[in-house]
């Protein structure tokens, strides 16, 4: 049990030291802290400071369940290792090379211009780490690949990628938009709010409670486990087999409008929990698009496997692969590269 950050951290670096791994906190390089939303201010990870850290606070009304977690832990970790460059690593950053025409919402000039209302994107640590890992199984630079990468889990997200660079990603101002999730709806129609509000009576923090925490996956069938959702379908739940069938319409939706985006398309990775270990998942996102070149192998996708691999036919014009996210992994190399430009 462990009941506050410090406490946590505490216990992380006692264990480093009992087993070796960590003599003396000065042989730290970096420490690398995820930040979920740094909006337009930061493209890249950035050393903190007392600014960064008050512009960090700034974006909490966007990520209210995350901005102060994050914060809470830049500040223990400040104190645990006051002599130890402390790092930022943003979900939004991977997704400020959107052009504007995808992060612009249709609304007044002002909003964007005062408020930064806009799209912003998330999951970026994991979008930046299995592009670049599906560059190098295809044995390409990364400048040279055209790929849709979708990080599925209870947080799910697509990300079209020209070039090492994100031009399309499905989550917006919040991690509301876009893809079915666990317990988020993703993409309604906004007038949904006003008739809910006008006819049920329910205010924001109620509305704010459905849509990100009784939706989704759990508003179709009750569940948010991808595997509980299998085993009840199977049994003949019509209302988990309902759910399933819209997370991988809404999946295939997504991945369609990517490939008419980028123009061409080099691979489609799968990751995250249902990503990565759901072979039925992929099936059914991958059926009928044969004409857009997508060949499953289904012996591939279905073995056991819980390794970086090809799941596409050998014949298959594109690649359709696996690769497990690494998300803290990427965060250690994004800190070491700002502490460590060269």
């Amino acid at each position: 049990s462990v009941a506050t950050h410090r406490e946590g951290l505490a216990t992380v670096v006692a264990l480093l030291r009992e087993n070796r791994l960590l003599d003396d906190p000065a042989e730290l390089a970096a420490v690398g802290h995820r930040v979920v939303h740094g909006g337009e201010s930061f493209r890249e990870p950035t050393l903190l400071d007392e600014g960064v850290i008050a512009a960090i606070r700034d974006k909490i009304p966007l990520a209210p369940l995350h901005n102060p977690a994050n914060l809470a832990g830049i500040e223990v970790a400040r104190g645990l290792f006051p002599d130890t460059p402390q790092v930022a690593v943003f979900d939004t950053a991977f997704h400020q090379t959107m052009p504007a025409a995808a992060y612009r919402y249709a609304l007044p000039e002002y909003l964007y211009r005062d408020h930064r209302v806009r799209r912003s994107g998330f999951h970026g640590t994991s979008h930046a780490y299995v592009s670049r890992r599906a560059a190098e199984l295809l044995g390409r630079p990364a400048e040279d690949c055209n790929l849709i990468t979708l990080h599925l889990g209870n947080g799910a997200s697509a990300a079209a990628v020209r070039g090492g660079r994100c031009v399309e990603t499905s989550m917006g101002l919040t991690p509301l938009e876009g893809l079915v999730m666990g317990t988020r709806c993703g993409d309604i129609d906004p007038a949904t709010h006003f008739y809910l509000a006008d006819n049920l009576g329910l205010d924001n923090a109620a509305l704010d409670e459905l849509f990100n925490r009784k939706s989704g996956l759990t508003g179709l069938c009750g569940a948010n486990d991808m595997r509980e959702i299998h085993r009840r379908a199977d049994s003949g739940d019509a209302r988990a087999q309902l759910a399933i069938d819209v997370f991988c319409h809404r999946l295939k939706k997504y991945l369609g409008a990517y490939y008419a985006t980028l123009g061409r398309l080099d691979a489609v990775v799968f990751t995250g929990g249902i990503g990565e270990n759901d072979a039925r998942v992929r099936a059914q996102t991958c059926a009928n698009l044969e004409a857009l070149g997508l060949r499953l192998d289904a012996d591939a996708n279905a073995a056991d496997d819980a390794t970086e691999r090809f799941v596409s036919a050998p014949d298959s014009p594109v690649a359709i692969l696996v690769i497990p996210t690494d998300e803290e992994l990427e965060i250690a190399r994004q800190a070491l590269q700002a502490v460590r430009p060269t």
